[in-house]
């Protein structure tokens, strides 16, 4: 049996304080094994961007269990976050990539944290990464002269170059064109697969769901039908 990167259990989370504070997320239970690309759908506002950043260590989990690499999330401090989120790599909907820096230098600042990796090896990789995403020409161009497939590649290879754990992907696809969306995550699962790395991918996007191993659904800030999750075939 695989092991699981990702365990939540009974997890609820809110909004706001006082007279405002509303429930987002009702006792979410969930079991991510490595290695695994799983896509969670759902209508918009249904909670799966929150679901998401809490997994990320973007914002912190306030009731139940939330075990990522063995970590504990739930209740923890800012400075354990900061440190969780080192082994995660992140692809928006928005690329964010910087405007004044070229893709290599985007892509470099997926490794600043990483106080092991010299300067010689941040840009090596970087351009070995450019490279894997078809953008070896392109190493030197700034965000407004590239595509926006291009500029998600970019995004793509920043996400990946560190070789996290785990990607975490909020609707990649959803400014993209159908050829370059599908692109863009066969290019995400052949490179996952390759480093091993486990996936959980938010989107509305129906043309992409096959290329998951799970599909899970989100709706009212609630897992539906978690136990009958639709498995794709090989």
């Amino acid at each position: 049996m695989s092991e699981s990167v990702i365990s939540i259990q009974n997890l609820d989370h809110y909004f706001g304080r006082g007279q405002l504070k509303k429930q987002v997320l009702f006792n979410i239970n969930l079991e991510i094994n490595a290695g695994e690309i799983i896509i969670m759908t759902g209508p918009s506002g249904s909670g799966k961007t929150t679901l998401l950043t809490l997994i990320g260590g973007l914002r912190s989990a306030q009731f139940g269990s939330l075990r990522v690499l063995g970590q504990q999330l739930c209740g923890s401090s800012a400075e354990k976050l900061t440190i969780a989120r080192r082994s995660n790599g992140y692809i928006f909907q928005a690329h964010n990539l910087h405007g004044s820096l070229t893709a290599l230098q985007n892509v470099r600042m997926g490794l600043e944290l990483h106080k092991n990796v010299s300067a010689e090896q941040m840009v090596s990789r970087s351009i070995a990464m450019l490279e894997q995403v078809g953008l070896g020409n392109r190493l030197n161009y700034y965000p407004d002269d590239l595509s926006g497939g291009q500029k998600q590649r970019v995004a793509i290879a920043r996400a990946l170059v560190a070789e996290p754990k785990i990607v975490l992907a909020d609707e990649p696809t959803a400014a993209l064109d159908k050829k370059s969306g599908r692109d863009v995550v066969e290019l995400m699962q052949r490179l996952a697969k390759e480093n091993g790395c486990t996936i959980l991918l938010v989107t509305h996007d129906n043309r992409i769901l096959d290329i998951a191993d799970r599909i899970i659904y989100m709706e009212d800030g609630r897992l539906v039908d978690n136990n009958n999750a639709v498995v794709m075939a090989e």
